[in-house]
């Protein structure tokens, strides 16, 4: 079943958090909401679960009116960044309690409960944890519960608040594959938040990046990162270098060498270039702007290089070790860009087609 958000607006006090917001979330696809703090990724998800209600719009679960339901007939599994597991409880328990606590009539005897619990133990990998409490447990562990726990009820979405918020980076990492083996193995439709972007592009099938309430871009990671569509998801997706240019057509003229233009194309006037580090060439020939290096530095395949042009603007190139070792501190070489996007968009944004059609009463089964 697809999960269909049509519209969505929500407002705090003066606070828009939320405008126009319209996705749809595939059967079975594991969608990320990525943006910054403030970007309405949180308060949507909120909205999905029940516990926010919003000032218009509409949401739809394979023709469903999800929003005329009770956050408890939506049947979603919830995960958040501190657990939320019962202290008092022993692993098991906090597994099985949303089972335990349904009416009598549709609650499954002991014997299915115990089966479905032991079932999650193993799907989360926690086997021999679940006579322990929450206090016993790593972090991890505990995150590996509140999950089992939230697909003990077999949910029909499974959304997670930066789930991996408070652990530390080798566990975040291990939890990430973890996460994404139990998407698979149970094939429910997922909906992450996050607000790092190495997470949302190694877990999603697609993200939708969030900016001040509005939906920036939907569309794979690679998708994401191969054709930006403003710059504000050109520079929150990595680092990039900054220098005057002017926008022709589809190219960035900048001093010494022009680079084709990611994103709209048909802007024409002075601004800001922008180009990733990953895209920048140094070469000691002739064409190119005049830089200085300033700073070599990383280990591993790809060296950082520094550069400062006469301008003063600092540049940094990424580039493989074997690269790297042509160049030396002090050196004079000139730098060109692979592509570049520029900030020019930011002036128009009404010329920007919507990245979200609104979607019709037709369009949602009833």
């Amino acid at each position: 079943m697809s999960l269909i958000v049509d519209g969505i607006f929500k407002q705090f006090g003066r606070f828009p958090a939320l405008v126009g917001v319209s996705l749809e979330a595939r059967d079975g696809e594991f969608l990320t909401l990525l943006g910054p703090s403030g970007s309405g990724k949180t308060t949507l998800l909120r909205v999905l679960a029940g516990l926010d209600k919003p000032d218009h719009g509409r949401v739809f679960l394979g023709g469903t009116d999800f929003l005329a339901l009770s956050a408890r007939d939506r049947r979603v599994g919830l995960v958040f960044q501190q657990y939320a597991l019962f202290r008092h409880m022993t692993v098991a328990k906090n597994i099985a309690f949303g089972l335990e606590v349904r009416p009598r009539a549709t609650r499954p005897s002991r014997a299915a409960i115990k089966a479905r619990v032991d079932e999650l133990l193993a799907l989360a990998r926690i086997e021999g944890l679940g006579g322990r409490y929450p206090a016993q447990l790593s972090g991890g562990q505990r995150q590996r519960v509140a999950v089992a726990r939230a697909l003990a009820v077999e949910p029909r979405v499974l959304l997670l608040d930066e789930p991996f918020g408070a652990l530390d980076t080798k566990v975040r990492k291990e939890l990430r594959a973890e996460l994404r083996r139990i998407h698979d193995a149970t094939g429910v439709t997922t909906i992450l938040v996050t607000h790092d972007q190495e997470e949302a592009m190694a877990l999603a099938d697609r993200v939708v990046l969030m900016n001040h309430g509005r939906i920036e871009q939907i569309g794979a990671p690679e998708e994401l990162e191969a054709a930006p569509a403003s710059p504000f998801v050109f520079e929150f997706l990595g680092e990039v270098n900054r220098l005057p240019c002017e926008a022709a057509g589809d190219f960035a003229r900048f001093d010494g060498f022009s680079a084709p233009l990611l994103g709209l194309k048909g802007w024409n006037g002075k601004g800001t270039g922008l180009f990733r580090p990953s895209d920048t060439l140094l070469d000691a020939g002739a064409d190119g702007l005049p830089v200085r290096i300033t700073a070599i530095a990383g280990r591993g395949a790809i060296r950082q290089i520094d550069c400062q042009a006469l301008s003063g603007h600092q540049l940094t190139a990424e580039v493989p070790e074997h690269v790297a070792e042509r160049f030396e501190v002090g050196q004079r070489v000139r730098l060109t860009a692979r592509r570049a996007m520029t900030d020019l968009e930011h002036a128009d944004r009404d010329r920007r087609p919507a990245l979200v059609s609104p979607l019709r009463s037709q369009d949602v089964r009833a």
